[in-house]
């Protein structure tokens, strides 16, 4: 009896594990970093074309393994340039990616699980629960299905784990697809200064990417003492703001930069003149910058967005102590721009 066994997606595999598939063939490791290249730098989708290799080799490659897609479920655009994609992954859940455009270049916004457990009160994935963890084949190929549809691939320059999910949850995946992402020999070959992974401070793990990666870390902060925080982020009571920040102080950063605090602005919880002292306060001892987020109000939040002199009087109060202060107002608000809010209007919302 002949068992058909399902072919596995080649993005899924690391370096090590094909090049000890290809010996088990006969071939030679190099092989490995030729398929690379043929999957990340040419956009093949199949093995066919892969026209440097053997036939045998191209065969047995088809018979084992799949370089797979993503199935496009919507595709958004705003009035502002942003682009939001909503993809259905084989077994049918569905993730979000948003194409961000800056001036002379563009911004990627990648989900790392399908739904999240940090279940932060202002989060609108949050409703939704968590599902599971994305694969680092589902991870790239977030990254090259979005460089495949645009015209002029190379403008895409920056990529920031801040879509779905706890990128720090999802530690190994996240980090073997951050090395394919920054190999200039064989895969995407992106800047490791332009590549950002976003968490709620998630400590140790933040511990082991100081060590894995040179890339940026940005901590979603949100708060200046812990009560407010843990009423905001249940992870502060894990891990609170001076556990938190004694790791961003230890975290090992390379000469010139800094970590990014995200601190979204909510309307009468956070937003006080004392908020903004206190952060100032906190933040002294770490490089940082800080990346203050009004609040993007979503349907069956309570939470709000506090009025323009308001946000720009924080902005001030901070930049007044010597910080760098951008005001991040989110893109593609005509398009579901809440992380998670295309994936509820197609599946339905959540009931709250």
């Amino acid at each position: 009896m002949i068992i058909d066994t399902p072919r596995q997606d080649i993005k899924n595999l690391d370096r090590a594990t094909l090049q000890q598939w290809l010996q088990a063939q006969g071939e030679a490791p190099y092989r490995a970093d030729q398929i690379w290249r043929w999957i990340y730098r040419d956009q093949v989708d199949t093995f066919d074309a892969m026209s440097n290799l053997s036939k045998p080799l191209r065969a047995a490659l088809s018979n084992a393994f799949t370089i797979a897609r993503l199935t496009l479920v919507q595709h958004e655009i705003s009035t502002d340039g942003a682009e939001k994609f909503l993809f259905q992954l084989d077994d049918d859940r569905r993730i979000e990616s948003v194409l961000i455009p800056e001036r002379n270049h563009a911004t990627l916004c990648l989900s790392s699980q399908v739904g999240c457990a940090q279940n932060c009160r202002f989060c609108f994935t949050a409703t939704g629960g968590w599902e599971r963890n994305l694969t680092r084949g589902e991870i790239l190929a977030q990254v090259r299905d979005i460089k495949n549809h645009l015209s002029a691939p190379e403008t895409l320059t920056n990529i920031v784990f801040m879509g779905m999910g706890e990128p720090l949850a999802n530690y190994r995946n996240v980090v073997d697809a951050i090395q394919l992402l920054t190999d200039n020999k064989t895969g995407f070959g992106f800047s490791r200064r332009k590549i950002t992974v976003s968490t709620a401070g998630l400590v140790p793990e933040m511990e082991a990417l100081g060590r894995d990666t040179t890339i940026s870390l940005a901590v979603s902060l949100n708060a200046t003492d812990n009560t407010t925080r843990d009423r905001l982020m249940p992870i502060n009571r894990r891990y609170p703001i001076e556990t938190l920040l004694e790791a961003c102080r230890r975290y090992p950063l390379q000469p010139h930069r800094r970590i990014t605090f995200e601190y979204i602005l909510l309307e009468g919880i956070n937003d006080r003149p004392t908020d903004a002292r206190r952060l100032a306060a906190l933040l002294r001892p770490i490089r940082a910058k800080i990346n203050l987020i009004p609040f993007n109000e979503h349907e069956g939040c309570r939470f709000r967005r506090p009025n323009e002199a308001v946000i720009q009087q924080f902005q001030q109060d901070l930049m007044d102590q010597g910080y760098t202060v951008i005001i991040r107002n989110s893109k593609g608000r005509d398009i579901s721009a809440a992380c998670g809010q295309l994936k509820a209007r197609v599946e339905g919302f959540p009931k709250t």
